[in-house]
């Protein structure tokens, strides 16, 4: 976990929030996790192996306060579930996020880490005064799995 567990105390302390066993584990799972793309159910399914008597809406409770606190981001694939990564902010940097390419075939997602809208976002509040303070952005096509497949 990149974020020390004593940093994510005093993190939780400065809120006026106990520090639990079970955000630990939820904040440990997410960062082990951080090329998965988890929904509540798998991080209940992870945390549950050390936490047996943890509850989903505990998943639930914690990973929203964690989305509060800036450590975990919520993404929505458009398959019917929301999902949870760990954010950058995690890390202590303040960049964007990473953006998802989505097989329509099989379903895989891959992240992709360029961020080429910085100049977008400039333009956008050079014209309009908006201030951007972030984005997301998908992609969807097909796989070099699936274009394989498809080329059979």
């Amino acid at each position: 976990m990149s974020i020390s567990k004593e940093n994510f105390k005093k993190m939780l302390k400065e809120k006026g929030l106990k520090v639990t066993n079970q955000r630990l584990l939820v904040l440990e799972v997410l960062a082990d996790h951080r090329d998965k793309h988890m929904t509540a159910e798998d991080i209940y399914e992870l945390v549950k192996e050390d936490y047996p008597d943890i509850g989903l809406a505990t998943i639930y409770r914690t990973v929203q306060l964690l989305r509060e606190m800036q450590l975990v981001d919520r993404i929505n694939l458009d398959d019917g579930c929301l999902r949870y990564e760990i954010s950058d902010m995690f890390d202590g940097e303040t960049k964007h996020h990473h953006h998802h390419l989505i097989c329509k075939t099989c379903g895989k997602v891959v992240p992709f880490e360029e961020d080429l809208l910085d100049e977008l976002e400039r333009l956008v509040e050079q014209e309009t005064g908006f201030c951007v303070s972030d984005h997301e952005l998908k992609f969807y096509g097909q796989c070099q799995e699936c274009l394989k497949m498809a080329g059979k």
